[in-house]
């Protein structure tokens, strides 16, 4: 089924008479702000208002990121933990997390962090070429969940029989960058990557500036059992198949 969001009346129509479940996983069509919220507010807004209520009301599982939480200094959050980013596209996040209190069943957040995976390779790529620096200063950790443990995780969550508000979808490591890209490196036979200040990075790694230390202890206590726990199982798994440079 293939709808337009942003819809109303056409949302409403494509919708099945019956719903057990609703998982919102869009992404936006931009960077911009505007992009974010036609997918993640207005979008889910419209979807939320479609659904049915009462007894038939459907679970509404909403997918959304760990940028909403702007912790620094190798802090460690977990799903208590304060959501007051700066970035502006976080805040839109904030704003649709808002909204998936006006569902009129049970619903919950489950907040990504860095998805990778076959087909998102950008990493690797970055390493592979000699492209990838290693910021200047303190550690930069990083948070990241396989494309397969974030399937996994949502399909566990429609599993279970209640659910908590809000769980974080990461894996068990909460890795500094620098060792990540000097893992890879050695794996690919590529270039150890430079230390760069700044003026060095490129726009990734510039917008990549907060450096937390986020925590699946709740989504593990929920029973679910991460099939990559850490980039090195992941990024492996991907390696698996790639020659050495």
């Amino acid at each position: 089924m293939a709808v337009d969001l942003c819809d109303p009346p056409k949302l409403a129509a494509a919708l099945p008479g019956e719903l057990d479940a609703v998982v919102y996983a869009v992404a936006a069509d931009g960077r911009d702000v505007e992009a974010y919220r036609r997918a993640y507010v207005e979008g889910l807004s419209n979807l939320i208002a479609a659904l049915p209520d009462g007894a038939d009301a459907p679970r509404l599982l909403f997918t959304s990121s760990t940028s909403v939480n702007a912790q620094d200094g190798g802090a460690w959050v977990d799903e208590t933990s304060p959501t007051e980013p700066t970035a502006p596209t976080a805040r839109v996040l904030v704003e649709a997390e808002a909204c998936v209190a006006g569902a009129p069943g049970s619903a919950s957040i489950l907040r990504l962090g860095g998805i990778y995976g076959p087909g998102r390779t950008r990493l690797l790529e970055q390493v592979r070429s000699g492209e990838a620096r290693i910021p200047a200063g303190p550690p930069v950790f990083t948070n990241r969940i396989h494309r397969d443990d974030a399937a996994g995780a949502l399909d566990h969550l429609l599993k279970l029989s209640s659910v908590d508000p809000v769980y974080l979808g990461v894996d068990d490591e909460p890795a500094d960058l620098a060792t990540v890209l000097r893992w890879l490196a050695e794996r690919l036979g590529a270039p150890a990557p430079r230390v760069a200040d700044e003026e060095g990075m490129d726009a990734a790694g510039r917008r990549r500036r907060t450096s937390k230390r986020c925590s699946n202890r709740r989504l593990r206590e929920a029973g679910y059992a991460f099939r990559y726990p850490s980039f090195r199982e992941g990024y492996g798994a991907m390696l698996a198949g790639i020659d050495p440079a």
